[in-house]
């Protein structure tokens, strides 16, 4: 893996800038902004995702649909998993060292030394290169919450697109679904479409007043647009007709909802049904239940097969619990590291259901791990067989010895998915 010693210096300096990791407010930001003369103004037109779950999977696919269109398109997402330039696509390639340390440079001097935090001055750094680089689309993706989101700076995006909400991230967007709607729905804005995948009641009623108080137009599943998967292919209908598509490249029952916001997103832009089979067809999304096929680590599983998700909520342990379920038949063994911010026992419930036994691994560099030891008692309240391993190499090593042919999944964070893509090559 290439080294990026120039950014890699820079971001390390952000770092200081701010004492917490999220504080979510956007006066930082506008006041950024302005002295960089607005870049949020000078984007190409902007599609918003905001969510909890599939955010980052919806985006994949209305962008492998958008490029389908032949069109050139920026991405922003968060967080990165092996390298920060993965945050940020500039007319659909990764942004080079040699811009990103330049717009990094500039958004540094232009803070002057002032408290932000690094998620704020980084996303900022994107915003200006996707201002200073032609384009068709910019494709920003939430990164907590939407309302104070670093992201909800641009005033009128061509649309707003809302994935499915559910209960995360609590300590910064509340303790209830309604709260936490309410925080996320932040996105909508005045007569732009919003386009809602599906929802728990509580979550539709508050972005159905937050759109009508704003006069945007709602799109929502199930009402306006419609998604199932019949006898293997993808079926979506809305008010202009019916679609009937290969099954996305993202594998699992919950790709189908991320699909139909997707589809409806490219049909209300206008594109048409070779656009809709790209997206289906293109979409690429690391760490969302990836094969991985080579490497070091692949080369330890010997014949067991090795799999990698970077899903860490109740709601994204059903979703892969499910998933699973629908793969080829082999036995199941789970490596797990996560985050002490989690509801560990939240996303391990599913999971036990469909797995043998678990290895739980702490997360390496990340002050916010759960221990190994955590991990496994949480993993055995749930009636899954635990056991603790220093690395994930180690529990590789201690799977594939017993059940060679096991099917084993790395997963519980984004961060863990990251380490194992750099490790792994």
């Amino acid at each position: 893996m290439p080294t990026s010693p120039t950014s890699d210096l820079i971001l390390e300096r952000m770092m200081a800038l701010h004492p917490k990791i999220i504080d979510l407010t956007l006066d930082r930001v506008w006041r950024l902004l302005a002295a960089l003369d607005h870049p949020e103004r000078k984007m190409p037109p902007v599609i918003h995702i905001a969510g909890t779950n599939g955010k980052g999977s919806t985006q994949a696919l209305i962008r492998a649909g958008l490029e389908g269109g032949g069109k050139a398109v920026h991405a922003y997402t968060s967080p990165h998993l092996a390298r920060f330039h993965e945050r940020i696509r500039l007319a659909g390639e990764l942004i080079s060292e040699e811009q990103l340390s330049e717009m990094l440079d500039e958004c540094y001097a232009a803070n002057g030394g002032e408290s932000i935090t690094y998620f704020e001055i980084t996303t900022v750094a994107g915003l200006l290169a996707f201002a200073r680089t032609p384009a068709d689309y910019t494709l920003l993706e939430v990164g907590l919450g939407g309302r104070l989101d670093a992201t909800n700076v641009v005033d009128t995006p061509l649309l707003s697109v809302i994935t499915p909400i559910s209960i995360d991230h609590e300590q910064f967007l509340g303790d209830t679904l309604t709260k936490i709607a309410t925080e996320k729905a932040g996105v909508i804005k005045r007569g732009v479409p919003v386009i809602v995948g599906p929802q728990p009641d509580e979550v539709m009623e508050v972005i159905e007043a937050t759109a009508a108080r704003l006069g945007a137009p709602v799109l929502a599943c199930g009402q306006h647009w419609h998604v199932s998967e019949e006898r293997g292919r993808l079926v979506f209908q809305d008010e202009t007709g019916l679609l009937d598509l290969p099954m996305p490249a993202l594998i699992g029952a919950h790709q189908v909802q991320n699909a139909g916001a997707a589809l409806m997103a490219l049909r209300h832009l206008g594109y048409d049904e070779a656009a809709c089979v790209a997206a289906m067809e293109n979409a690429v999304w690391p760490a969302r239940l990836q094969h991985l096929r080579q490497g070091p680590l692949v080369e330890l599983a010997e014949s067991a097969e090795l799999w990698l998700d970077g899903g860490h909520n109740a709601a994204a342990g059903a979703a892969l619990a499910e998933a699973l379920g629908r793969l080829p038949k082999r036995k199941l063994h789970l490596i797990c590291g996560m985050l002490n911010t989690k509801d560990v026992s939240g996303y391990l419930a599913p999971l036990a259901a469909v797995s043998q036994s678990l290895h739980a691994v702490s997360i390496p560099g990340e002050a916010a791990t759960l221990s190994g030891e955590e991990t496994a008692k949480a993993a055995a309240s749930v009636g899954l067989t635990s056991a603790t391993a220093e690395s994930a190499a180690e529990a590789v090593k201690a799977i594939r010895a017993e059940h060679p042919d096991a099917r084993i999944l790395i997963c519980g964070s984004l961060y863990l998915a990251g380490h194992i893509l750099r490790e792994n090559g």
